[in-house]
């Protein structure tokens, strides 16, 4: 029995350094990737990209008209089209992101691209070109900003058209605000539609 009890008795300060040492490495990593990480990576972020850190806010006039990472639904004439938004309950909600889980031989998927076509051809009943499908599809985000230059050269002579303007004022617009993959290797071509109909609504012709 006096051996038993040496030995239990002994195990409780070996537990207690145990249970202190555990408690060190804790507050120790929460404080290492908790705070401190996040302050120098924010830190970093700020200083070498300060607008990306931001959010990439686009501002006119002093006041924020959205962001470069976010698209915005734009469905009158004059303006450029971005991508079906599944989010809900309004579309590109950023509280929402999320596509809309609908496969392929959902009907309701079929209803909603025959809905949007049927728009762009209301929108614009001269044009015949095959319809662009990521002009008639949503994106997996929901919040898609941008959309190919194919898409973009789709709907050109109707913004032409609802704004008065030449074509190829349009068309040169489109151009200086298509994008090419990063790297030159990642990615797709992508024109931002916030960007374009911003540009629009400030040009200034002479």
């Amino acid at each position: 029995m006096a051996t038993t009890t040496q030995t239990v008795q002994g195990d409780v300060p070996q537990q207690g350094g145990l249970l202190r040492a555990a408690l060190v490495v804790f507050v120790g990593l929460s404080l290492i990737t908790g705070v401190l990480y996040p302050v120098v990576v924010t830190g970093i972020g700020k200083a070498l990209f300060p607008a990306q850190a931001g959010g990439s806010i686009i501002e006119r006039g002093g006041k924020a008209v959205g962001s470069s990472l976010i698209g915005q639904n734009f469905d009158t004439p004059e303006y450029f089209w971005g991508r079906i938004s599944a989010t809900s309950p309004n579309p590109y909600n950023a509280q929402a992101s999320g596509g809309s889980n609908l496969g392929p031989s959902n009907p309701a998927l079929t209803e909603a691209a025959k809905a949007r076509i049927a728009a762009l051809k209301k929108a614009d009943p001269t044009n015949t070109a095959p319809i662009p499908a990521d002009l008639a599809t949503a994106s997996a985000s929901g919040l898609d900003p941008q959309i190919s230059p194919a898409a973009a050269a789709y709907q050109v002579e109707r913004v032409a058209r609802a704004r008065q303007l030449p074509v190829e004022v349009v068309r040169r617009l489109v151009a200086e605000h298509a994008k090419g993959p990063m790297l030159g290797v990642f990615g797709e071509a992508t024109v931002n539609v916030l960007e374009v109909n911003l540009a629009l609504d400030d040009l200034k012709l002479p």
